[in-house]
């Protein structure tokens, strides 16, 4: 790799050029992961909260479904 990046090829000799090369790619390399973790991140807070939601809507699901039908309700009263 040293031999084909334009920071080797062009020096004057103290590898200032070098080292501001390596400086470039350790940031580029910080902001990339950053990137990476935030999209991580975001993503199970997403995916979180979409699961959140469906399950909430399946127990509401469940619950119109445990409520008494109204033929069991006018037994109920017609006695009384």
């Amino acid at each position: 790799l040293r031999c084909c990046t334009a920071a080797s090829v062009v020096t004057d000799g103290s590898g200032a050029a070098e080292e501001r090369s390596l400086y470039i790619m350790r940031v580029v390399q910080i902001a990339v992961m950053c990137v990476l973790a935030l999209t991580v991140v975001f993503g199970i807070f997403f995916l979180g909260c979409n699961l959140l939601i469906k399950s909430e809507g399946m127990i509401n699901f469940l619950v119109k479904d445990r409520r008494p039908s109204k033929e069991v309700e006018a037994v109920v009263v017609g006695p009384y």
